[in-house]
């Protein structure tokens, strides 16, 4: 018996929105277990009962009174478990219980003020002083008719019905999104629902979450061999430990050299798994190979398909070399998920491939294996120092699967990847030496596809020019951009450009992510 169906839970009713997995983290994150079910998949109302402390409903592209569209069992609102809806959540509990549902005159997106009218336990501490506070609103439709038995919470200025309240049944709907980081207070008013209203002790841990996987990972390969794409980075290396803990030597581990790693990581992978934790280990050097698929090809869509696919196939390849092979193990997160594709097959927007999600061919001769596909990074940080995983590899910057090809806009080549390595390198170096690196979420250069005229002594330059980004984030679904101070920039600069034939010119990316993604391509 899997280790999840004996714990207590908050169980989360998914209706598309991107942000359902990061409810799903807010909660682990007050210590308690949460399960994500579709709402396509409501059918047994006593198994979704069993060990459920509370419901949460949550947001989604759907409209309510579209019926065609909206799987919904009413009969979940008579359950006597409190409830929580968010968002669409929030207008179906309104449309279900006898309420209304409207298209807005007035869309709210992005932050909003929020006005406290009554008293409540879920919103204790969550107002000011002045009972306002800003929140994350993401919305077209409004509730204009709140049920019977319910009472207003708070409102905006163009959405009235903002929060209400039944207080008897224990059903609370919001139209903002708590879980999101821009909602002042957000986490207090989850732990209100937690503790205060569903009454719940704290049952979850790394630890938990540790002996979780791992169970998992048996349940689902067996006596079988697993291969794992190991890059180094910290997702899978993380995979990499969490295999060899739950299968030992039926683990596999290949790095492949694609010629686009940061400087002198292929040394750096072979000592910490080979020689240090004594991992079985096949080392290929496909440089050469990657190079020549990438010749001339500029489109980055078309960059991260090759890239997906030559990981793929040198996977198939060693995989025919060694004896009951059945998976294929990737260090996929949910970001990466949510970027490529649906996780739920509910119709969210596609922002880019992943070379891990999007980029796999149709037909595969391996299984997919990902045990850390519906984590955030700082889980997967958390989860490595469980796993005994050392702190230089547990908190290094996030590297993209495709690598430099990426940081590259425009056609890679040889001399490009080998200007490029060494300002990513002086930048890390120079991050590490100041102590901001652990102050700074994820930090890259990037070479960009244009040459500017500058002067170097007394003579003309003609040479690229080096991006600097470096961001703060929680959780990388949304970034902000680091403010370093000039004397910092002014040092950077002057290092890439006088050590580095081929710069002549730094610049730094003052972009939030959104607009912008984190990385280039």
């Amino acid at each position: 018996m899997s280790l999840e169906k004996n714990l207590n839970k908050i169980l989360i009713i998914d209706f598309g929105s991107q942000f359902t997995q990061l409810i799903a983290r807010r909660i682990r994150e007050l210590g308690v277990y949460s399960q994500i079910i579709s709402h396509k998949k409501i059918n047994d109302l006593n198994l979704i009962k069993k060990n459920t402390s509370g419901i949460i409903l949550s947001g989604g592209p759907l409209n309510v009174y579209e019926v065609n569209k909206v799987k919904f069992n009413k009969k979940i609102l008579n359950l006597n478990v409190p409830i929580l809806g968010i968002c669409f959540g929030h207008q179906i509990i309104s449309k279900e219980m006898g309420g209304n549902v409207k298209s807005a005159k007035s869309r709210e997106f992005g932050l909003v003020k929020l006005k406290k009218k009554n008293n409540s336990i879920l919103t204790r501490n969550f107002f000011s002083k002045k009972n306002f506070n800003n929140v994350w609103m993401s919305h077209s439709d409004e509730v204009t008719k709140i049920p019977k038995g319910f009472k207003v919470i708070a409102s905006s200025y163009n959405s009235r019905l903002a929060a209400i309240e039944n207080l008897k049944k224990k059903i609370f709907g919001i139209q903002f999104h708590p879980e999101v980081t821009h909602t002042q207070n957000g986490k207090k008013l989850l732990k209100n629902f937690v503790f205060s209203i569903c009454k719940f002790k704290k049952n979850w841990s790394s630890k938990q979450q540790k002996q979780k996987l791992i169970m998992e990972v048996k349940s689902q390969v067996g006596k079988s061999k697993v291969i794992c794409a190991l890059s180094g980075g910290v997702d899978s290396s993380v995979v990499a430990k969490l295999l060899n803990a739950a299968i030992g030597k039926n683990l596999i581990c290949i790095f492949v050299n694609t010629g686009l790693l940061r400087k002198n990581e292929e040394k750096q992978v072979i000592n910490t798994f080979k020689k240090r934790f004594k991992i079985n280990l096949i080392y290929v050097n496909a440089k050469k190979t990657f190079f020549r698929k990438l010749k001339n090809v500029s489109d980055p869509e078309k960059k991260r398909k090759i890239i997906g696919n030559l990981f793929i196939k040198i996977f198939e390849k060693y995989s025919k070399k060694i004896k009951n092979i059945k998976f294929l193990a990737q260090g996929t997160l949910y970001p990466d998920l949510i970027e490529s594709k649906s996780v739920t097959g509910s119709q969210t927007s596609k922002i880019k491939s992943h070379h891990n999600v999007g980029g796999l061919p149709r037909k595969m001769n391996l299984k997919l294996i990902e045990p850390l596909k519906y984590l955030f990074k700082d889980e997967v940080r958390k989860l490595g120092i469980e796993l005994k995983l050392n702190k230089e590899i547990v908190f290094r910057h996030p590297f993209p699967g495709p690598g430099l090809a990426i940081r590259i806009p425009g056609i890679i080549t040889e001399e490009k990847i080998k200007i490029l390595k060494e300002a990513d390198s002086y930048f890390i170096e120079a991050l590490k030496k100041c102590n901001l690196y652990n102050k700074i979420w994820q930090a890259y250069a990037a070479l960009l596809p244009v040459k500017t005229v500058g002067v170097m002594g007394d003579n003309r330059t003609y040479e690229y020019i080096c991006l600097l980004r470096a961001i703060t984030s929680e959780d990388g679904m949304t970034a902000d951009f680091f403010e370093f101070n000039k004397d910092f920039m002014q040092y950077i600069s002057n290092r890439i450009i006088n050590n580095i034939k081929g710069i002549n010119r730094v610049v730094y990316d003052v972009t939030s992510k959104p607009p912008s993604t984190i990385e280039l391509e």
